[in-house]
């Protein structure tokens, strides 16, 4: 049996390693789970002795194949919890969050079954994060881009947003900028904030939280992101 501690840092470690690939850095981990790096590397001895995950020094630590199996069991259950709470429970966006980290731990698989066939089986949460299938295997991803890679004019479609800051979901949820939504950019301030247009109306966002939402391009062939030189 695994400690919910130990699952959170194996949830964590493959989100890192899904946004920055392996290995993870320490201090990484210990940023995304708040906690200092001696306590980081505490933890991960403990999880290599397990042969969860595979370290390195210097470099960082990397799931093995069971330390991603059990990540991926984790996720599945966090984000179908995420969708039946706001699907059937009638939870914001910005709620499901940290009910969600409550549970994941605590739910049967014959639960889980359940809940996925109430939702018709969902292949994303409400932040538009990928929800792993039954057989574990790591999700199938879109192409996405930070909506700061586009250039006035381009219309894309809102794909994901972080779910880790409930003031910034509130604050998406205010300005209509959900999964789904089609926003075209009107305006890319010197300074950094970004402005699109929703349904006809034009809202700001700040670059934290533009860089923070993830968009496809499908809405329009013709918006590419930008590309910098090495």
């Amino acid at each position: 049996m695994l400690s919910d501690v130990m699952e959170d840092y194996l949830k964590a470690i493959y989100v890192l390693q899904t946004e920055e690939g392996p290995p993870v850095s320490t201090s990484a981990i210990a940023e995304r789970v708040g906690k200092t790096p001696p306590t980081v590397t505490s933890m991960l001895d403990t999880l290599a002795e397990r042969g969860l995950v595979e370290r390195e020094k210097y470099k960082g630590a990397e799931l093995t194949a069971e330390g991603r199996t059990v990540a991926l069991e984790v996720i599945r259950h966090h984000r179908l919890l995420e969708a039946y709470l706001a699907e059937h429970l009638d939870y914001s966006w910005s709620e499901v969050h940290e009910e969600a980290d409550a549970l994941e731990h605590h739910i049967s698989e014959e639960f889980e079954r359940r809940v996925a066939e109430a939702l018709g089986n969902p292949s994303v949460d409400p932040h538009g994060d990928p929800i792993p299938g039954v057989d574990l295997e790591p999700p199938g991803d879109a192409e996405t881009h930070p909506l700061t890679d586009f250039e006035v004019g381009d219309r894309v479609v809102i794909a994901r947003v972080s779910d880790r800051d409930d003031e910034e979901l509130e604050y998406l949820d205010r300005a209509g900028i959900t999964p789904g939504t089609v926003v075209t950019v009107v305006d890319v301030a010197p300074f950094g904030m970004v402005t699109v247009d929703v349904d006809g109306d034009e809202q700001s966002l700040p670059e934290p939280i533009a860089t923070s939402v993830r968009v496809r391009t499908d809405a329009r062939e013709s918006s590419t992101p930008k590309t910098t030189d090495a």
